[in-house]
């Protein structure tokens, strides 16, 4: 058993040699450049995926500082915390929205739509 080790890992080594194994010819791929719209195109969908996801999350933690609200009783510590969660969703949500208008007057100035 112990001498099969070397000699499998040998024939492994020697296997492309053995078979004369051939690879075709490699063709250079031809790619047309990337216009501005295109790149513009790129950036919204990039864009709006992660504003979307992050709008879900802001909300989802909003609603999970009212669940804690309603959940607290009336112990008011737990009321000021879910209040905190709260407020800190809604100021997530707002810089969520300022960072799509930035990414939009970007998008705008790079393709030149924004000067028209």
């Amino acid at each position: 058993m112990k001498k099969a080790i070397p000699l499998v890992a040998l024939l492994m080594v020697l296997m492309p040699v053995v078979v004369l194994a051939q690879l075709p010819a490699p063709t250079v791929p031809t790619v047309s450049g990337t216009s501005l719209n295109e790149i513009e195109i790129i950036i919204n969908r990039i864009a709006q995926f992660f504003l979307v996801i992050g709008i879900i999350l802001a909300i989802a933690y909003i609603i999970y500082g009212g669940i804690l609200w309603m959940n607290a009783g009336s112990d008011e510590e737990k009321i000021k915390n879910a209040k905190l969660r709260m407020k800190q969703g809604v100021w997530g949500a707002l810089i969520i929205l300022a960072v799509g208008l930035i990414l939009q007057t970007l998008a705008g100035v790079v393709t030149r739509v924004f000067f028209q």
